[in-house]
This record gives structure tokens, sequence and C-alpha cells, in this order.
């Protein structure tokens, strides 16, 4: 622009502001041709003066950028700056970004889930950090702060990395894979978050007997084949340190057993493993296993088996996942906390539909609102877990008092898809595990915690 400028101002002086038309009536042709000969070579020197000028103006760019990739110069600048001294902070390569939900409960009684029938809660804040350090090492961890942090009213409260793993993609079928590992043993417990899933609790399998979110300390491969042009084959297998601790192996359930192992207590490996199927888009058919000792000599093992499933087609949606585990002569010494508190085997499933909808008029009414990223989705699920299959369980009744059934209706709305609200209403059948001796004429009594909750969840 600055350049026709000039060339217009030049062009009105030399032509004397004159029109065309007219001077060409003049007896001053010859006149005119010097003057727009000048004006040519006027034209040229200011092109090249532009060029040159550009020319500079990029080199002092560049050399500005250089001088930004080394701020520092270590030895020089003092050791108070010498924490900017990381090769990150000239060339960014994370990501940061993460997800939280706030949760509230109003329950007729509490139950195995839920041990306040009303409360107010932010349930999770989960800050994600995602690294390319080059087109073939990646790094990504995320750090949960849990019920508030350890600090929070009335305890419960925890901070810890949920995974943090280095990647090195060697090629699409084998990638290697080493960190704290979520560990893949069914489907919910790698896509756990909450802004992912439709119902504000957990399913019942997933939490007491897949301990989600769980996770270890280990290494292995992971990878994709295609043994056809519609079908994919996925599988991840790992070694990692086994269970927490042989303490928390109990007829509560795993939960307590899942949890980060910074040390082995025995010299044993657990290996675990996860290979899913889809034949066509839409469908996917999964199995997965984990087998580790729990004991401190590793001469009791405990084994978990898991299938999961998804079916999509069109606005409808079913998913499910069922696992059972087996543990190795439980006594007293190693999985129990008292002689009424061991198993020797657990099982449960889930089973949930989903219908994803937008009524057209609501987009009309409220356009800001709802938009063609928005979605309601109305939701039902059964859980079916009994963490007490042999019937080992202790009791002055007798019979199994570790059985719990949860039918929950949910609608949902997203104004995106990382933006959830969640209304959920929970029918709650139990025989009563908090307190194992109440009776009633003989007989185990059951606990209904039924009730209504409600949630918010986003990732940002």
């Amino acid at each position: 622009m600055r350049r026709l400028a000039l060339i217009g101002a030049l062009s009105v002086c030399l032509l004397g502001g004159a029109p065309l038309a007219a001077m060409a009536d003049e007896k001053t042709e010859k006149a005119l041709e010097e003057r727009i000969k000048k004006l040519e070579k006027m034209v040229e020197v200011l092109t090249k003066h532009e060029a040159t000028e550009a020319k500079e103006e990029g080199k002092e760019k560049e050399k500005a950028a250089k001088a930004g990739e080394k701020p520092l110069s270590v030895g020089t600048t003092g050791s108070g700056k010498l924490i900017y001294a990381k090769p990150f902070v000239s060339t960014p390569k994370a990501t940061v970004g993460g997800y939280m939900d706030f949760e509230t409960n109003f329950l007729t009684d509490q139950n195995l889930t839920r041990s306040r029938p009303t409360n107010f809660e932010v349930a999770r804040f989960v800050p994600f950090i995602y690294g390319d350090i080059t087109d073939r090492i990646k790094v990504a961890a995320e750090i949960e702060i849990e019920h508030g942090g350890p600090d929070n009213v009335g305890g419960g409260g925890e901070i810890k990395i949920e995974f943090a793993t280095i990647d090195y993609l060697i090629t699409e079928p084998l990638n290697f894979r080493a960190g704290i590992l979520l560990t893949p043993v069914g489907k919910f417990n790698l896509l756990h978050d909450s802004p992912l899933n439709d119902l504000t609790d957990r399913p019942l399998v997933s939490r007491l007997i897949i301990p989600s979110t769980w996770f270890q300390p280990g290494m292995g491969f992971y990878g994709t084949l295609y043994p056809s042009k519609l079908s994919k084959l996925d599988y991840e297998i790992y070694v990692t340190n086994g269970f927490a601790k042989s303490a928390a192996v109990t007829d509560a359930g795993l939960r307590g057993a899942g949890g980060f192992t910074k040390t082995d207590n025995n010299n044993n490996k657990g290996v675990l493993g996860r290979v899913a199927f889809s034949p066509i888009l839409g469908i996917e058919v999964a199995g997965s296993f984990n087998h580790a000792a729990y004991t401190p000599n590793a001469d009791k093992y405990i084994n978990m088996y898991a299938v999961d499933w998804t079916l999509q087609r069109g606005p409808f949606e079913v998913i499910g996942e069922a696992a059972w585990a087996r543990i190795d002569n439980p006594s007293p010494s190693f999985g129990a906390v008292a002689a009424t508190g061991f198993t020797n085997g657990m099982a449960g499933y889930y089973v949930q539909g989903n219908y994803h909808f937008l009524p057209d008029f609501l987009k009309t009414w409220a356009p800001k609102h709802f938009t063609d990223a928005s979605t309601f989705t109305a939701v039902i699920r059964w859980d079916n877990i009994d963490t007490d299959t042999d019937n080992r369980t202790l009791t002055a009744t007798g019979g199994n008092t570790r059985e719990l059934q949860r039918l929950t209706l949910g609608l949902n709305f997203r104004p995106i898809e990382d933006t959830v609200f969640k209304f959920d209403y929970q029918f709650n059948s139990q025989l009563n595990t908090n307190n194992v001796s109440t009776s009633v004429a003989g007989e185990s009594v059951r606990i209904n915690g039924n009730g209504f909750l409600f949630s918010v969840a986003t990732y940002f």
C-alpha cells in the first residue's frame, strides 16, 4: 500500500496533475515521454529499496528469534535463573488441559458407594499435561485432585498422579510405553473421565471389582492391526508391579488393592492386557485379563478376567462390561481384615443403553443455548455385583451379604460435547454390607439408598 501511494504521488508530481487525454493534445509529447521514463526509473529504485528494507527486517526478526532461543547463558546469569534453563522454556511443546466435576446427591440412606445421604462435592479436579517431544516421542500425564484433596473437611481426599507415560512410536502395529499406566482391564478404566460418561456414578463392577481408576507402574507394548478393510484390532499388554497391598483384598471388593505401588511387595510381577476387535464401524467387543501375586512371598495370586462391548447405531448405543476375580486361598492373614472378611471369588456386570436426541424446536426457541453441537441423552443402566460369590463370609444369620443391584435412570444435556449436566435417579437394593450383624427375625436386612443425583462435568 505504501508503494502504491508513493507511485500515485510521483505520478501527480511528474505529470503535473494534468489529465493524460488533455496532455496528449498538446505539443509536449516528447516532454511527457521523458517524464514517464523518469517515473519508471523512480518506481524501480523505490521497489529495490523496499525489497532491501524487507530483507533487513527479516534479518532482525531472525536475530531476535535466535536470541529468544537462549534467554540466558548458564554460568553468566547467576544460579537464581537456572530454573529457566530448560529446553521447553524457549521451545514449548506441552499442552495443558484437564477436567473437573461437581456432584450432589439426595438419597434416602447411604449405600455401598455413597457414605452420606446428602452431600455437595467437587469430586475431581484433574489437570492434564501432554507433550510432543518429537513425532515419535510422546509424554502424557494426569494429576488427580480428588474430593478436595487430603485436607478437605472430614478427610478422604487425595492428590495423586493418575497416569504418567512415555511413549515411543515405532509403527502403528507396535509401540512402546512405560510409566504409570492406566491398566487396560475392561474399557471403562481407560475411558473413566467424568465428561465422557453419561451418568454421575461409575458402574459398580468398574468400581469395586475392577478398581477404577486403576493404575500401576510398568511397561509394555500397544498397537493396532487391520485384519480386513472394515475391521480393526487393538491390543495392549504390560508388565506391572501388581496389587497395592494384600490387606486390601477383602469381600468388600478390590478397590483398595488397585492403587499405585511404588515398590512391589514381592519379587513377582503382574501381567495384564486387553484385545479389542471391531468388525465394522460402531461395533467393538474386547477381552482383558490381569494375573498378579498379592502376598509377600508371591504364593497366592489374583486372576481377573473381563469382557466389554460397545454397539452403536444412529442415536442408539448399548455399552457394558463384565468382570470376574478369583483369589487364591484367602485367609485372615492375607486378604482379610477379619475372619468374616475373606472370599474366593467376585463377579459383576453392567448393561447401559443410551439414546441421543435434540428436538428441533429448541434450536429455534433458544438458538444460543441449543446448537448443532448440543444434545440430550436418555440413559438406563442396570448394575449387578457380588463380591463373595462362594458365600465365604461368615455371619450369624448365614447367607451372602455382599450382593448389590442398582437401576439408574438418567437424562443429561450437553451444550457442547465436552460439557455435560447430568440428572440421575438410583434404585438400590443390597444386602446389608455396612453392618453385617444387623438382622431382622434372623434374616439379613436390605439397605436401599435410593435417590436423586445431579452433577456437572467439563473438559477445559
